[in-house]
């Protein structure tokens, strides 16, 4: 299993995927619950929800991706948009929902 290639298909063939430790039903960690919640506040109704702690190579393959250190990290259309911490700053712009409200039309 090519881990980057995996990671490359869920980001091209899913619209909106959040890689995150736990799943938004059961976060595993403050920062991963905060990113779920902020998509759930901007009306995301689905997306894909990778749980990084079931699988250690996608956690490690993400991370060099990316070229970012750190989960959770979430991705739009493909293109990365960042970890919770960027999320939270696009949410309070209200740049988020414009962008995910496209994804959504």
């Amino acid at each position: 299993m090519d881990v980057q290639k995996v990671i490359q298909e869920q980001v091209t063939t899913n619209p909106v995927v959040l890689y995150m430790k736990g799943s938004p039903a059961m976060p595993r960690c403050g920062f991963s619950s905060m990113a779920s919640q902020i998509l759930k506040a901007c009306g995301v109704q689905s997306y894909l929800a990778v749980d990084v702690l079931m699988n250690e190579d996608i956690r490690q393959g993400i991370k060099e991706y990316a070229n970012w250190p750190t989960i959770p990290q979430l991705y739009v259309k493909g293109e990365f948009i960042g970890g919770s911490d960027i999320m939270k700053e696009m949410f309070d712009s209200g740049e988020l929902k414009k962008l995910l409200d496209e994804v959504q039309a």
